[in-house]
């Protein structure tokens, strides 16, 4: 289904609970009337979030001038931060979804807003609706993500049939930031340990140190800007994968604030 035949869902939602995954990862569970609306979607697609201002009761979604083609402005004192991230998860019996944030101190709105989130919080969802294939069908995987793709990762390797092979490569702070990621398929893990990756990262080192399956492949890549660059010109300019082999794309550049990134990022997306 294309994105273009998609409607959005908005859905207005309240924390219900949240759990530590790891030392440095928080899974946060929402709530409300509006949980069935995801029923549709792919786990693993991206969503947006609208985190309210601080004090805040209530989410207030901003509306769209169809005349104009343009977000009408916000008044300050209810207009939400935006960011993007994954829906890893919906349970209609207990009527929840979640996400799954990096929580390392308030260095970010969204970390720093699911840190301090209690039960009853407002958070707006906003996400298209209907089924998106998340990734190609082939024998042999390669998955490569810093500590913002496990969602993503996560998600692929839980629908993987139990024929698929592969290797997946995973940067986390260290050894207490590992998690049990489940899946049928034969996957080799490989995790990398960086506290802190705004310096600099060494997915691209080590995927240059793998062998590499000749055909039926694909590559799902998500990480840092830099990373992500490095790799795609690696897999496509140095062994000659093509553009249907590879789905890359960079959650966020170093030093730059997500909103202030997304031209760059997207660009770069575009080449997979």
């Amino acid at each position: 289904m294309s994105n273009k035949t998609m409607k959005t869902i908005q859905a207005a939602l309240r924390v219900s609970r949240k759990v530590y995954l790891t030392d440095h990862y928080l899974r946060v569970y929402l709530t409300g009337d509006d949980v069935y609306k995801f029923e549709n979607t792919t786990i693993g697609v991206n969503n947006k979030i609208l985190i309210p201002p601080l004090g805040a009761t209530e989410v207030h979604f901003p509306e769209f001038d169809y005349e104009t083609m343009q977000w009408k402005p916000q008044p300050e004192e209810i207009r939400s931060i935006v960011r993007t991230y994954t829906h890893r998860g919906i349970d209609l019996a207990s009527n929840e979804i979640w996400i799954d944030f990096v929580a390392h101190g308030d260095e970010g709105p969204a970390s720093a807003w699911a840190i301090r989130a209690q039960v009853g919080d407002p958070l707006g969802v906003l996400m298209k609706d209907g089924k998106l294939e998340l990734y190609a069908q082939a024998d042999h995987y390669l998955l490569v993500g810093d500590a913002t793709a496990i969602p993503v990762l996560g998600a692929i390797l839980e629908d993987l049939p139990a024929t698929a092979r592969g290797t997946c490569i995973i940067e986390v702070s260290g050894v207490v930031d590992e998690q049990h990621l489940r899946t049928k398929a034969a996957i080799d893990f490989i995790w990398l340990y960086n506290l802190h990756p705004q310096d600099g990262s060494t997915l691209a080192e080590h995927v240059r140190r793998l062998t590499l399956p000749a055909e039926n492949r694909f590559a799902y890549v998500a990480a840092e800007f830099n990373s992500v660059k490095d790799i795609r010109a690696y897999l496509r300019k140095d062994k000659g994968w093509a553009r249907e082999e590879l789905y890359a794309y960079s959650y966020w550049k170093s030093g730059v604030a997500e909103d202030k990134s997304v031209a760059d990022r997207h660009a770069e997306s575009d080449k997979s």
